[in-house]
């Protein structure tokens, strides 16, 4: 990939009439928080442009990434509100990417971006009134997600009652001696109606349209997950795909260790956010029985390459698709797995682990340095000339 920053128009989608054209940047992992974000700043105006950071500017400003350059530029692509990619951004967002990109202002959480140096990465745009802020999703962090691939717990499985390792995990993960932030660390996510309403696409399949049903985990939905629901999307002239999540305690069947990572809510709303996805069953069976079938009236059931567990039985889960004819696997062209994303994290452990408290410490002084500036007025005004 070239450095050149050029936009990266997401297929199918054209550029927009003239309207209020918003800028967001990132990112060194894609979760949903980024998505949600994502989905509030469309909501500002009528365009959606999304630069995304190389791999070099992150490890230079954050630590290592998680995902690549490429994997990620991909990834921001799926994403249903955003209606184009600049590769390449620069970290710290000035005017003059504003203005070469026709965007209006710029857009971030209720949280803070850092340089390596500890400044502000939007300073210059809130100077110039062209920067608008988005509620952070709480109960979710890069931070969080890479704490959850190194401890090996099932605590944040849902219906899972916190443990006391689980409990001193997010007390401490990515703590600086410092003390806590209010933005870098660990919270609990509590899944609401309203959060799927405002995700979710409303729509029911139409006349003519080919509805085409998958399975599975979708754990840290990634690249693989991508790449594979793009090529189920484009097996019909009018898709409508269907995403069946199954429950955390199944995941954790057939995957062991301490698989999901994400629990059930949150993979609701990362499958949601992409564009390629119509409907989500949240729980569904790990069977495709002759019910959910007739239920949706699937046309065609999709799998990929991956192993397919038998059921806890012995029996095919495919079995009653495949008798009916209307099974289908899929070969999306990329061998990437929740299981090797979770090795990059474990390789790089150290690396992490540093970076995360390196980050709070950064966030932590910059806290205090703003907190002193906004005292600084008031001892002044006590002062008798």
């Amino acid at each position: 990939m070239s450095s050149q920053s050029s936009p990266c128009p997401v297929p199918s989608l054209p550029r927009t009439k003239p309207g209020r054209f918003s800028w967001v940047f990132g990112y060194d992992m894609v979760h949903y928080g980024h998505s949600n974000q994502l989905r509030q700043a469309r909501a500002m105006g009528d365009h959606l442009i999304v630069g995304v950071h190389t791999d070099e500017e992150i490890a230079k400003h954050k630590g290592p990434p998680v995902f690549t350059q490429e994997e990620r530029y991909k990834m921001v692509q799926a994403i249903k509100w955003v209606d184009e990619v600049v590769p390449a951004a620069p970290y710290v967002t000035t005017l003059e990417t504003l203005d070469k990109y026709n965007c209006d202002f710029c857009v971030h959480g209720n949280d803070i971006t850092l340089t390596v140096d500890g400044r502000d990465t939007y300073e210059e745009v809130k100077q110039a009134g062209r920067y608008r802020e988005c509620k952070r999703t709480q109960g979710v962090s890069t931070t969080d997600l890479v704490g959850r691939m190194l401890l090996v717990t099932k605590a944040h499985h849902s219906s899972q009652e916190m443990s006391s390792e689980y409990r001193e995990y997010a007390d401490s993960f990515g703590k600086c001696p410092g003390g806590r932030n209010p933005w870098t660390g660990v919270s609990q996510f509590l899944q609401t109606s309203q959060k799927i309403i405002q995700f979710a696409s409303g729509k029911e399949p139409q006349p003519g349209e080919t509805v085409i049903y998958v399975a599975g985990a979708f754990d840290l939905f990634h690249i693989g997950h991508v790449d594979f629901l793009e090529k189920v999307y484009g097996l019909a002239e009018r898709p409508y795909v269907i995403a069946g999540l199954h429950f955390d305690q199944e995941v954790n069947h057939y995957k062991g260790k301490n698989y999901p990572i994400m629990n059930l809510h949150e993979r609701t709303l990362s499958v949601l956010a992409c564009r390629y996805v119509s409907e989500v069953v949240i729980g569904a069976p790990y069977s495709v029985t002759a019910e959910l079938l007739d239920h949706f009236k699937v046309d065609l059931v999709c799998h990929g390459k991956t192993e397919v567990v038998p059921d806890k039985d012995g029996s095919d889960p495919y079995e009653e698709p495949k008798r009916r004819g209307i099974f289908c696997q899929v070969d999306s062209g990329n061998d990437l797995t929740t299981d090797l994303i979770v090795q990059r994290i474990i390789k790089n452990r150290l690396e992490y682990e540093a970076r995360n408290q390196k980050k709070e410490a950064k966030e932590l002084a910059f806290q205090e340095a703003m907190r002193r500036q906004e005292a600084q007025p008031e001892r002044e005004s006590d002062c008798d000339f």
